[in-house]
């Protein structure tokens, strides 16, 4: 096994967290700011563009030292080492995981059973580039010679949301393409997407590793039938390109083997977007905004890979989960991004998150006595404030949120980032301080409340505070600090991996669903029925054929 196998609960260090943890947690923030004038200079990473400070969350530097000691007796430091270099890290599946190798420079060596990948990734680059400029500059047309309009892209799970969230996150970049994604296999949402669609200047991007994934090939199907409808069999070349491995099967739909972009095992899906999944991102945006992209996460992957543990912004975000997760018993994280452009990017990361270390067997295949993933969840700010930060304001749930921001509008629009950057800044500190009896009582008598009234409302005004956040402060929303923070999530999830000792990088929980589906959908078409499902599902076949 590449990676060593250790239960983070026998280790030393987590007996120590634990005694830490004791001393520690009813501990107000407020107090620990008191207590230490430097707390927020020490518990701040200032990194390139990037300024992270994780002094409002429920630590203190000694808990910040025993983390790391856990880090380095669960042995991270080799993880990393194999983690970039290409071990097979996804044991289950005979895998390495080398996303990271996608935004590898040129000069870099990196070998998969022996061979340098390194070259192969920048044919791949190059054919992207060549496409997208192409069809961006109009050299590219469709079969009746029109220039293409708009692109298509068809692919659930990480063929989807990574591309989606990429291009709306960078829309301010975007050329004249107009970008559409076709992911659920509901046919409702195929037809709004193609409705008001010229296949004359329409340009699909089929993406599925395997091309076999029944959502993607049903609307596949379903997007080349109406094509047909309008344009002959051999229009399918100048419209029609797939992201795939599944070579033959591509050929058979119809598409041109020129036009097939190929997708390696050693990446995931979830982790895709940085490979040929990310063409219609190219598209979207233009090919250097791509490699901007790229570069940005490349510069994060150096970071992560160099910086000590204790100033290394994946490895502390990654520890303070384990901390909440694993000793506060906080079951879910928030991530507010105050931009509408991120409006996609927590949805982004649940699968990421959740689907990676949503594991309850360790890596030697025993059941875990800890609990590993936690719940993601957010919206874009201030919108969230008007939803459900009430939950976390005064809640009896501790929920540990980051916030995301930055400070330059894209637009220039001064005014306007103020006052979201106010609410902002005025969120994580209210969370940290709450609201005192005293407060409340001087503010209810400025108001002009009775005695009798201030009584009645006062314990529904009185805020506890010491709620963690971490505020992830960035200079502007550019394609490549998009780059840097998707990748210091991506690393975030696979040091959590590590520490909690489970595979981040297989997805076998997924698979039983699909299976089901399959023998269930053969019996709707053939209007059949077996003993073999249970009678609730029995019933809702049932009244679901009575009323389609």
């Amino acid at each position: 096994m590449a990676l060593k196998a250790t239960n983070p609960t026998t280790t030393h260090s987590w007996k120590k967290l634990q005694s830490h943890f004791e001393s520690l947690k009813s501990k107000h923030l407020k107090d620990l700011f008191a207590a230490d004038s430097s707390r927020a200079e020490k518990l701040t990473v200032e990194w390139e563009d990037f300024y992270v400070d994780f002094s409002k969350n429920r630590i203190t530097p000694k808990t910040m030292e025993l983390l790391v000691e856990l880090a380095e007796e669960v042995n991270l430091t080799d993880a990393i080492s194999k983690y970039f270099s290409g071990d097979i890290i996804n044991a289950t599946e005979g895998r390495a995981v080398l996303h990271t190798a996608l935004r590898a420079p040129k000069s870099s060596e990196i070998f998969v059973k022996g061979e340098n990948i390194v070259p192969g990734i920048f044919k791949v680059k190059q054919k992207i580039k060549e496409f997208t400029e192409s069809v961006v500059f109009g050299t590219h047309k469709g079969f009746t010679g029109k220039p293409i309009t708009d692109i298509v892209n068809i692919g659930i799970g990480g063929s989807d949301l990574g591309p989606a969230m990429v291009v709306e996150a960078l829309q301010f970049y975007k050329n004249h393409l107009q970008a559409h994604f076709i992911s659920n296999v509901d046919g409702d949402h195929f037809q709004e997407v193609i409705k008001d669609l010229n296949p004359e200047t329409t340009m699909f991007v089929i993406v599925s590793k395997t091309f076999t994934t029944q959502e993607t090939l049903s609307n596949a199907k379903s997007v080349r039938a109406w094509f047909l409808e309008s344009l002959p069999q051999q229009a399918i070349s100048k419209h029609f390109v797939a992201v795939s491995t599944n070579i033959e099967s591509v050929k058979a739909f119809g598409i041109d083997e020129d036009n097939i972009f190929p997708m390696k095992d050693w990446v995931g899906g979830r982790f895709s977007l940085w490979s040929a999944v990310g063409l219609s991102i190219s598209l979207a945006l233009g090919y250097n905004n791509f490699e901007s992209l790229l570069d940005g996460a490349h510069h994060m992957d150096e970071h992560f890979k160099s910086a000590n543990f204790d100033e290394n912004i994946p490895v502390v975000a990654a520890l303070l989960t384990v901390w909440y997760n694993n000793f506060f018993n906080s079951e879910s994280e928030a991530v507010i991004p105050y931009t509408q452009y991120l409006n996609q990017f927590t949805t982004y990361l649940q699968q990421g998150i959740m689907e990676s270390n949503g594991k309850s067997v360790d890596r030697d295949g025993h059941p875990v006595n800890y609990q590993t993933g936690t719940l993601i969840w957010g919206e874009p700010g201030t919108n969230a404030q008007h939803a459900f930060f009430q939950l976390i304001h005064q809640g009896t749930k501790l929920i540990p949120t980051d916030f995301i921001g930055f400070a330059e509008s894209l637009y220039g629009n001064k005014d306007h980032q103020d006052k979201l950057m106010s609410n902002y800044f005025a969120q994580t500190e209210a969370l940290m301080n709450g609201k005192t009896r005293e407060q409340v009582i001087i503010e209810l008598k400025e108001q002009s409340y009775s005695e009798e009234q201030i009584e009645t409302l006062l314990p529904f005004k009185v805020f506890d505070g010491n709620r963690p956040t971490t505020s992830i402060l960035i200079k502007k929303l550019t394609p490549k600090s998009l780059g840097k923070l998707i990748a210091m999530y991506e690393h975030k999830i696979f040091v959590q991996g590590i520490i909690w000792n489970i595979f981040s990088y297989d997805q076998f929980g997924v698979e039983l669903g699909k299976q089901l589906a399959k023998s269930i959908l053969t019996e709707l078409k053939n209007d059949s029925s077996t003993s073999n499902n249970d009678a609730s599902t029995q019933g809702l076949i049932r009244f679901y054929r009575n009323n389609r």
